[in-house]
């Protein structure tokens, strides 16, 4: 038994749980990753071998990149994304990202970049201090693309969140405007940049199948990723089995794996000295272990079996919508589709691979029959 936390309600032993699993039906590519952090990174090393994982696709602050590369080797890939934890956060989305990018793709071989335009960015520069950079075809992220296009690099895009929070955080339409006007530019975007584009956490629209088939078949040079997961179970478990299952056959080879697992040495540490909303997750080694294997365990149980029940993640989006009903640990009913062995392969490895370009010979691994 495992201690019971947010990430493990149940109190999971995760690692008799990715033994019970069996590997799965190809080593699995994670296309969309946070790793830092001298300590964390062979946690989570450990966990993604334990759960199959065998190639990592990082957003990585430029700083801690070549740390991140010396632990984790040829098994790690980044991708471009401006630095954060710098304090000018209006001039590191401005020029400084622009030099990231490059370093990114001189330094470390990057060959997607990062473009993040969440709702959030209309809070953090309201007004004229956002009207060259919050919409996602403003002048700074036309210029990103850009210097992306020179240097032969693709894009991914967070273009919104969860329905969640445009019930609760973003109901001031007239400042964050409605959902689906986060997708106007990014139509745009997408005709005027032809090179592929991902679409971070499902094209952020996990809820509506329909509005994703739409921007699928409207845009052959968009894909999407897999990741955030606890947005994932809480809001693909909703959909009929059918339409999920079809959804995925339908657009097979442009629905790639990923996880949003968010890894940094503030998870090992007891007590804090960071403003970081991901650093109280976790804080200890055993806590961060359960808390990067309970992504991978819910994200390969609701693909490959018939699981039917409660995640074992906490997911404080429902509280947030009905806190009368939950409460910060209370869970979504995870289910389970029991995807075919081909679908699966698709899904873990060939998308990323007929996209990437990446195969996974570093270690000699091969897919399973």
């Amino acid at each position: 038994m495992g201690k019971v936390s947010a990430a493990n309600r149940f109190g999971l032993d995760y690692r008799a749980e990715a033994a019970r699993m069996g590997p799965p039906v190809v080593p699995i590519i994670d296309v969309h990753t946070h790793i830092a952090g001298k300590v964390a990174t062979p946690i989570y090393e450990g966990v993604r071998r334990l759960y199959g994982v065998r190639l990592t696709y990082s957003m990585t602050q430029i700083a801690g990149a070549q740390l991140v590369r010396d632990l984790l080797g040829d098994t790690v890939r980044f991708i471009a994304v401006p630095t954060w934890s710098d304090p000018d956060r209006s001039g590191i989305q401005r020029q400084a990202f622009l030099d990231n990018i490059e370093k990114f793709r001189r330094d470390f071989d990057a060959r997607i970049l990062k473009i993040w335009s969440s709702p959030r960015l209309r809070e953090m520069f309201p007004g004229e201090a956002g009207v060259d950079l919050v919409e996602i075809d403003s002048p700074w992220r036309v210029k990103a693309c850009e210097l992306g296009e020179q240097l032969g690099m693709m894009y991914m895009v967070h273009v919104a969140d969860p329905d969640t929070w445009f019930a609760t955080k973003y109901t001031d339409a007239a400042k964050f405007r409605t959902k689906r006007e986060q997708y106007e530019g990014l139509e745009r975007m997408l005709d005027r940049f032809t090179a592929p584009w991902i679409g971070a956490h499902m094209g952020g629209w996990p809820e509506d199948l329909s509005f994703l088939d739409g921007m699928l078949t409207r845009h052959a040079n968009l894909y999407l990723d897999t990741s955030a997961t606890k947005w994932m179970v809480r809001e693909l478990s909703k959909h009929p089995h059918a339409a999920i299952v079809g959804f995925l056959q339908k657009w097979k080879g442009r629905i790639l794996f990923g996880s949003d697992i968010v890894v940094t040495d503030d998870h090992v540490a007891p007590q804090k000295k960071t403003t970081s909303p991901m650093a109280d997750l976790a804080d200890s080694p055993e806590a961060a272990f359960d808390l990067y294997a309970s992504r991978y365990w819910a994200l390969r149980t609701m693909w490959e079996t018939g699981y039917d029940a409660e995640s074992p993640i906490a997911d404080p989006d429902l509280a947030m919508v009905e806190p009368q009903k939950y409460n910060g640990l209370s869970a979504p009913r995870l289910v389970g589709r029991s995807l075919p062995p081909e679908l699966l392969r698709t899904l873990y490895a060939g998308a990323a691979e007929a996209l990437l370009g990446d195969r996974l010979g570093s270690r000699g691994e091969k897919p399973r029959a």
